[in-house]
């Protein structure tokens, strides 16, 4: 059977790049080994999708990618997220923008953005195959086809691989990208998890379980220095083996490793109020309380599953009189409102991360067609290669712009 194009992987990359190929006037056949496409898009932003962000320059993309930002930049110039917008409401899918420029369908449903890139295969004319690729076929560091479990050899002068990486196994991320690559001759580099839940040995993590944070500042700091190496704002998680949620999940991406001991998250649960404020409400609050044990005085200011965490953390002895409590015990509250800590030991494993740090190592790829610099014919796209952003919509812009390019330029 001759093609002129294949593709490996049904994702945000792999479609984009045979659409794009397809609408070059190659014949083109795109190979994903799940029945249906876009599994992972199904379940990001909590399967809301969320598509893109709504940043305007690539400057201001590239701040947002702590891993080889400048590889992207010419797959960002010839696809912003302006184009992934206006290409998926041609598509018909309304969409809006929220909080940090996240770009998500009007609908809430992660399923209407995998309806449109279903039809956006129809209306381009590529032809699906369920089939896992076994082999890439390359004659004198040419590529010439893909072998097939079910479909045998089918020949090709260009292959795109767009296979995803080894985050979140049952949609079929299991790496084959990367060994697909290494037959190839390429180095993939280290592959460790990123936007991914981090773990901690505190009791007081389970004892929270389930609790929900809004609005905090959150701080990961080196506890040997001092120094901070992430900050946000936003929303977190207590869970049974540590935290999570969308500001644990960006701090990780800073974290390229994490040994028990070294850092420790600072939580400021009141971020909105100003020392004074801050000193002021707990007056007042103890004020109300003052015949009341401590233990019964916080119910204003905290979550009733962390009171009994946050009086360990502070010291102070939870039967003592409010009106009894001193200067340096209150000092010593306002200190736990403010850096309510949690020591951090590990990360969780690589199959429960949104997506793989590592991978293809960019320098063998051409970062202006995104073929390989050591097999003619062979191209990359998303998250096979090794770049990842942060959260908030870049990582899927990455898979959009390096296949729309990888598309471009075969």
């Amino acid at each position: 059977m001759t093609n002129e194009v294949v593709v490996i992987g049904g994702g945000a990359a792999g479609v984009m790049a045979a659409c794009t190929a397809a609408e070059q006037g190659h014949s083109v056949t795109l190979i994903e080994k799940n029945e249906r496409i876009g599994r992972k898009v199904m379940i990001t932003g909590k399967g809301r999708c969320n598509v893109t962000n709504a940043t305007y320059t690539v400057e201001e993309l590239l701040e947002h990618i702590p891993v080889n930002p400048r590889f992207l930049y010419s797959a960002f110039h010839s696809f912003m997220p302006v184009d992934t917008m206006e290409l998926f409401e041609s598509l018909g899918v309304p969409l809006k923008v929220e909080r940090g420029n996240r770009v998500f369908p009007v609908s809430n449903k992660a399923v209407d953005i995998v309806d449109a890139m279903d039809r956006y295969l129809k209306q381009t004319g590529v032809r699906r195959l369920t089939d896992v690729v076994e082999h890439l076929v390359i004659d004198d560091g040419v590529i010439t086809g893909v072998t097939t479990k079910s479909h045998g050899t089918l020949d090709a002068f260009a292959v795109v691989v767009a296979t995803g990486g080894l985050s979140y196994p049952r949609t079929g991320s299991t790496g084959d990208g990367y060994r697909l690559a290494g037959e190839a001759g390429h180095r993939v580099t280290e592959l460790i998890p990123s936007l991914v839940p981090m773990t901690s040995e505190d009791p007081a993590c389970s004892e929270m379980q389930g609790l929900s944070l809004r609005n905090v500042a959150v701080s990961v700091v080196e506890k040997n220095t001092g120094k901070t190496v992430y900050s946000d704002f936003g929303e977190m998680l207590f869970t049974h083996f540590g935290v999570s949620g969308p500001v644990i999940l960006s701090a990780s991406s800073h974290l390229h490793s994490l040994q028990k001991g070294v850092y420790e998250l600072q939580i400021d649960l009141k971020p909105a109020l100003s020392e004074e404020q801050l000193e002021a409400r707990l007056l007042r609050d103890f004020e109300e309380n003052s015949n009341k044990d401590f233990r019964n005085s916080l119910n204003g200011l905290l979550p009733k599953s962390m009171i009994p965490v946050f009086l360990r953390k502070t010291g102070v002895n939870p039967f003592k009189k409010v009106n009894q409590i001193t200067k340096e015990e209150r000092r010593q509250v306002l200190k736990t409102l403010r850096q309510f800590t949690i020591p951090l030991s590990g990360f969780r494993p690589v199959e429960e991360a949104i997506v793989t740090s590592g991978g293809v190592d960019v320098k063998e790829v051409d970062p202006k067609t995104m073929e390989s610099k050591l097999v003619q014919g062979l191209y990359f796209a998303g998250e096979v290669l090794n770049v990842d952003a942060y959260t908030g919509g870049y990582n899927l812009q990455i898979a959009f712009s390096t296949g729309r390019l990888a598309g471009l330029s075969i």
